[in-house]
C-alpha cells in the first residue's frame, strides 16, 4: 500500500492536516504540489525532510489541536532552518477528515503517463515493481496468459495480445513503450507495430527495445529490408537504460531503465 492509500485510510476515522508546497523560490527540496498528511501520531508523505518538515509537523499538530488558525506558512530554508539549501517555501496547512476522502484522493493522487511494457519474463517482472511507485500507469502485455505473477501492483493492468503487436495499435496516445518479449521475432513484430503507428499517427514519443548493440544491428538490417527508413529507425532506442550501468540482473537493469524513462518526463 502506497502512502496515498496509507493516509486515506487512516482518514477514515482521524483527523488530519494536509501540508502542500503552494508555491517554491530557489533551491528547496520539494517543488509546489508536493503534499504530506499529517496525523496527531504520525504522518505520510513528504515536502522534503530537514527542519522544513520538522517546523510543518509541529505546525500542523498545532493546528489540530486547535492552538491555532494559521493556515499559512512562509519558510526560508537558511541558516535559522539548519538547512543550507538557500530558497523559500509557501506551505498551506488545510484540516481534513472523513468528509473529504473524495476530494483528497482526486488531488494526491499523481497523474500518471501511460506506458506499454510488452513481455512478462525476469525483467518485466522487476519492472512493474519498480515502476509502481513513480508517476507511470503500465499496462503489461503479453502473448502468454499464464505469464502474470499473482502480486502485481495496483497500479499495473494486465492483458493477453495474440498476436501481442496488435495491442500496438490502441495503446493509449502519448505512451512509452518497452519491448522485452520471450522471443526476438515477437520483438521484432512489436518494434515494426510501433514505428508503422509512429509513422501515421507519431504518438509515441519513446519505444525502447531490450538488448545488446549486436541484436540491434540485426534489427535495424531487418527494418531496412521492410521498408522503415533511417529516421525512423532512429526512433527506436536499443539497447535500453542509463549508460554506465552494467550489470545484467533484472533488478539493475529495471532501475536504469526506469531512470531512463524519467529522463523522458
Amino acid at each position: 500500500m502506497n502512502w496515498i492509500e496509507q493516509a486515506l485510510q487512516r482518514l477514515n476515522t482521524e483527523q488530519a492536516v494536509r501540508v502542500t508546497v503552494q508555491a517554491t523560490q530557489g533551491s528547496v527540496p520539494r517543488g509546489p504540489g508536493t503534499h504530506m498528511v499529517v496525523f496527531a501520531e504520525g504522518e505520510h508523505g513528504t515536502i522534503g525532510g530537514g527542519h522544513l518538515e520538522f517546523q510543518a509537523l509541529a505546525h500542523a499538530r498545532l493546528l489540530l489541536m486547535g492552538q491555532t488558525e494559521q493556515i499559512h506558512l512562509r519558510q526560508v530554508l537558511g541558516p535559522s532552518l539548519g538547512q543550507c539549501c538557500g530558497g523559500a517555501v509557501d506551505l498551506v496547512f488545510e484540516p481534513i477528515s472523513a468528509d473529504d476522502l473524495p476530494r483528497m484522493r482526486t488531488q494526491l493522487t499523481p497523474q500518471r503517463k501511460p506506458l506499454a511494457l510488452f513481455g512478462g519474463g525476469h525483467v518485466g517482472k522487476a519492472l512493474v515493481h519498480t515502476l509502481a511507485p513513480l508517476p507511470f500507469a503500465v499496462r503489461w502485455i503479453d502473448s502468454r496468459d499464464e505469464i502474470f505473477p499473482a502480486d502485481v501492483p495496483a497500479e499495473v493492468d494486465c492483458e493477453h495480445s495474440n498476436p501481442v503487436q496488435a495491442a500496438v495499435a490502441d495503446v493509449a496516445a502519448g505512451s512509452r513503450v518497452l519491448i522485452m518479449s520471450f522471443s526476438h521475432a515477437e520483438d521484432l513484430d512489436i518494434v515494426m507495430a510501433c514505428l508503422k503507428r509512429q509513422r501515421e499517427r507519431g504518438d509515441l514519443p519513446f519505444v525502447g527495445l531490450i538488448g545488446s548493440q549486436t541484436k540491434w544491428a540485426t534489427f535495424r538490417h531487418r527494418l531496412e529490408d521492410r521498408g522503415f527508413t533511417a529516421q525512423e529507425i532512429a526512433h527506436i532506442t536499443c539497447p535500453i537504460g542509463v549508460p554506465g550501468i552494467t550489470g545484467k540482473e533484472p533488478e539493475v537493469i529495471a532501475v536504469s531503465v526506469a531512470a531512463q524513462l524519467l529522463q523522458t518526463l
